[in-house]
């Protein structure tokens, strides 16, 4: 059994940005390509894969990364993602598991490293990455973080976290046994609104696009 595996589950049958996992920057490469570049980056890493259920993907894919064929059924928009990743695992057996995806481009290698620390090295059941939230919330058309009648500074909120979905780190027990990519506990890695960025929609890629022209311009 390999003791970390990475993989990227990707569909090309996208309903809200249709084909986003190979889109390009313009003036750069298909999307997928950079998060793979970075995985391979990773030493700890023993194994890559992008898990697809079209052939096509493999045409995307650098030297070293693994292509393996998933279930067409998985591709329904009303399949959970708890399903990919159990299917996943039992297709690929591994102590400790690194998802990412094609869409949070900007991951860095140091972020993804400090993930498997924690969960490998340092006593936590996972992780996943996250951003630290100052803004005024709501939920039920009630203020959920602050009192409507002594507005306190932003900076002065409680601190909260937000899960940006670009990595998580688990281990085998934990999605096959409960159905879950994060545990009971799980490490918080602080990521910069640069790593957040997270493309789902055509909004999404454009600024995405933008600062990838404003980093290369720079």
């Amino acid at each position: 059994m390999k003791k970390i595996v990475a993989f990227v589950p990707v569909k090309l049958n996208n309903e809200r940005l249709p084909g986003k996992n190979t889109k390009s920057f313009d003036g750069g490469k298909p999307l997928i390509e950079y998060i793979l570049g970075t995985l391979k980056s990773v030493d700890e890493i023993e194994d890559i894969y992008v898990y697809c259920s079209d052939p096509a993907i493999q045409d995307f894919l650098p030297e070293g990364v693994k292509y393996l064929k998933r279930d067409k059924s998985l591709d329904s928009s009303k399949t959970l993602i708890t399903e990919v990743l159990q299917s996943f695992a039992n297709d690929v057996e591994a102590e400790t598991y690194v998802l990412a995806h094609a869409t949070a481009p900007f991951l860095s290698k140091e972020s993804i490293e400090k993930g498997i620390n924690a969960v490998t090295k340092s006593g936590y059941d996972s992780a996943t990455t996250v951003t630290k939230c100052h803004d005024f919330l709501w939920k039920d058309g009630k203020p959920f973080n602050y009192n409507v009648k002594k507005i306190p500074r932003t900076q002065d909120l409680d601190e909260m976290h937000v899960e940006t979905t670009g990595l998580y780190v688990y281990g085998r027990n934990l999605i096959l046994k409960e159905g879950r990519r994060i545990g009971d506990n799980p490490y918080m890695i602080e990521v910069s609104r640069e790593e957040a960025i997270d493309i789902n929609e055509p909004f999404d890629f454009m600024v995405a696009n933008a600062w990838f022209q404003y980093k290369n311009n720079r």
